[in-house]
């Protein structure tokens, strides 16, 4: 078994082993699909601990000898993060447990973080209070995100947590094991608001508010913005369809 933890958490390290050792009995489940997501007391205060899914065989070799496991670089970007300044809950440690040749379970661990809604609920119930202030300030905190060189590939709706913080409002990104670090074209800062919303009405103000922070042209924002928003949910919903055919015919071939 392979762990690390963050300075400020080593000397609680016995204690989160426990609670890692016996993950499947205990803790409070929040989330149980591909990954499974669980909260537990620790020290008087609440973590959050994601068990990520074993790979497949293949991806089990990659991940023992090539690549860095996706708690690791979970627990490494909330670090980069928070030291470029952006919201993310504070990691508390990570673990791999591995055999000589495969990868099997990983396990980030973080600080539970309370907040008030997620960008999801931006795209389902247009009364929010103040929510044209908060989608336009979301926008510009996607700004502070591409002039900093983070290029987060897992920009969606349920990846970034908002709190309301007096008469403004702070954003909080999660599921960090997929980015990228460095300078970003205009193509790729504007293709990365495409899997945010279906809405055209909420492309409009994210173009509007972007090119305030940008000073470019609100039109070239607003056309590669919907036409990158349109292209993804046809990919989006081909796959889904593609998927429903493989598992009909698996079903009529048994």
């Amino acid at each position: 078994m392979k762990k690390v933890y963050h300075s400020q958490y080593k000397a609680l390290g016995a204690s989160i082993d426990n609670l890692i050792m016996d993950f499947d009995n205990i803790g409070e489940s929040i989330k149980d699909s591909r990954n499974r997501l669980k909260l537990f007391q620790l020290d008087g205060q609440i973590i959050n601990v994601k068990a990520f899914k074993i790979p497949n065989v293949i991806n089990q070799v990659v991940y023992n000898f090539f690549r860095k496991s996706k708690a690791q670089r979970s627990f490494e970007y909330a670090n980069k993060l928070l030291d470029l300044g952006i919201g993310t809950p504070a990691p508390i440690a990570f673990y791999e447990f591995k055999t000589p040749l495969l990868f099997k379970k990983s396990f980030y661990v973080s600080e539970q973080l309370d907040y008030d809604l997620t960008y999801r609920e931006l795209t389902k119930d247009f009364g929010i209070p103040d929510y044209d202030i908060i989608l336009r300030a979301f926008t510009r905190f996607t700004h502070t995100l591409h002039k900093k060189g983070i290029h987060f590939l897992d920009h969606s709706p349920g990846n970034t947590l908002i709190k309301k913080n007096g008469d403004s409002y702070d954003f909080y990104l999660v599921d960090l094991n997929r980015m990228k670090f460095g300078n970003m074209g205009f193509d790729t800062r504007v293709k990365n608001f495409s899997r945010l919303t279906i809405h055209k009405s909420m492309v409009e103000v994210m173009s509007d508010e972007y090119a305030k922070c940008t000073g470019e042209d609100y039109n070239r924002i607003f056309e590669l913005m919907w036409k990158e928003t349109e292209d993804f949910q046809e990919r989006f919903y081909r796959k889904k369809r593609l998927k429903k055919r493989l598992k009909f015919w698996k079903s009529t071939s048994n």
